[in-house]
């Protein structure tokens, strides 16, 4: 049995929470391994939404290990006040059932107060983040700065490593003209949390190997999605980390052998939450209807996400990029109704065409795209859970985008509702 890496293949909200938490059920294990409280899923059972940041999408499925891995960097107060607000809703969440890494870095308040003064100060040029302090304290992991969560276990080593973090946030603070960050308060707060986080720490990748060779299915949970990846997106708005499959191994603590399926997951169409390049976008009442059917506001922020046509160009790069075998498609049934559907096949600046999304910021900026156009169909795929319940013009939009991405449908996700789903392809069976 294959263990299997989810992925967004868009710019991030393509509803992997409901696709991670179908697969959950075949799995043993859920991990995420990227990202931090930035990342919104939703889960829906029955008549209850479960909005989870930081914990994995399994915890809300009994008998399910879920991993916080060492690729997250993690607010402690948030990831407490996650737990509580999960157990006020019903779900036992426990250090038996949740996992987190011991070398996984912190994000502190004075990364916040960093994130929010930079974008600030930024104005038109801001790059649209959280303001949760996610960048900058990918910045101090990178820099041998950070705190991580094994820290919090050693007192005399936490003070010392707090002093030097903040001689350096301080300088900054100062030079943004925000007020500076106390030492010994910050300092009183960490060590008020320490108890309720480390009994949750461990060094996880050892229990995943163990998983590993007792045949354990796991499923690697990423956040945001291919084209917010640090390296491979549409640089600088982009998240600070990889968003891409190779990341689960290394985010996790895994070999990078035991993924062995990658899935992709991507809307019919195409959102955007926050600044930076959007070929498909769309301004007109079309963006406005996909936008007010698709109910697309930020899971974390709540802010409105930008709206278009399904980029088959984008969605074909994330495919090659992350070595996707498969696709989830998600929201099929906000095309329903329409009467003519566009799909971007290529884009073009000037004289030039491209079949792929070039790196240069310029150049993102100024193509255009080119499109095919798509029958639409009048009847509904709402609550569709086999390939006769879908109308023959929607099945057909379908084989056109699998043409198009170079990669096939494995499921097909046409409400929020768990069993709503379509299987064509089991990943775990591979």
């Amino acid at each position: 049995m294959a263990n299997v890496a989810v992925v967004g293949a868009q710019w991030g909200d393509e509803g992997k929470g409901k696709i991670v938490d179908w697969l959950s059920e075949r799995a043993d294990v859920v991990v995420r391994f990227q990202g931090g409280h930035n990342a919104g899923h939703t889960v829906v059972i029955g008549n209850v939404e479960y909005k989870l940041s930081l914990l994995p999408s399994g915890v809300v499925r009994p008998g399910k290990l879920s991993i916080i891995g060492n690729g997250v960097v993690v607010d402690p107060w948030a990831l407490v006040d996650e737990i509580a607000a999960i157990r006020k809703q019903g779900i036992d969440v426990t250090p038996e059932n949740l996992k987190l890494a011991d070398n996984a870095a912190l994000i502190l308040p004075s990364h916040g107060a960093l994130d929010r003064a930079r974008e600030a100060r930024s104005g038109a040029a801001r790059i649209g983040t959280t303001g949760r302090g996610i960048g900058p304290a990918y910045e101090d992991k990178v820099g041998r700065r950070a705190l991580r969560v094994c820290d919090l276990a050693d007192p005399n080593a936490l003070e010392g490593r707090l002093e030097a973090l903040l001689l350096h946030h301080n300088a900054l603070l100062r030079g943004l003209d925000e007020p500076e960050i106390d030492r010994r308060a910050l300092l009183a707060e960490l060590r008020a949390i320490a108890p309720q986080i480390l009994p949750y720490a461990e060094p996880v990748w050892r229990r995943l190997d163990a998983a590993r060779r007792e045949g354990r299915r796991i499923l690697f949970e990423g956040a945001q999605g291919a084209m917010l990846d640090v390296d491979h997106g549409t640089y600088p708005f982009v998240t600070s980390s990889n968003a891409v499959a190779g990341q689960a191994a290394a985010g996790s603590g895994i070999a990078a052998r035991a993924i062995g399926y990658v899935l992709g997951i991507t809307k019919a169409y195409t959102t955007r939450v926050g600044a930076g390049p959007f070929p498909t976008e769309l301004s007109d009442e079309i963006g406005r209807t996909l936008g007010e059917r698709g109910r697309e506001f930020g899971v974390v922020t709540g802010r409105p996400r930008r709206c278009g046509w399904f980029d088959a160009v984008m969605v074909r790069q994330a495919v090659r990029l992350g070595g996707i075998d498969g696709i989830a498609l998600t929201k099929l049934v906000v095309l329903d109704g329409l009467d003519e559907i566009k799909i971007c096949t290529a884009y073009r600046r000037g004289a030039t065409n491209y079949d792929y999304l070039p790196s240069g910021t310029s150049a993102q900026a100024e193509i255009e795209p080119v499109y095919e156009s798509a029958q639409g169909w009048r009847e509904t795929t709402r609550g569709a859970r086999s390939w006769a319940d879908l109308p023959a013009t929607a099945i057909k939009y379908i084989r056109r985008l699998e043409e198009l991405i170079g990669a096939p449908v494995a499921l097909l996700s046409t409400s929020p509702e768990r069993e709503d789903t379509v299987l064509v392809r089991d990943p775990f069976a591979d």
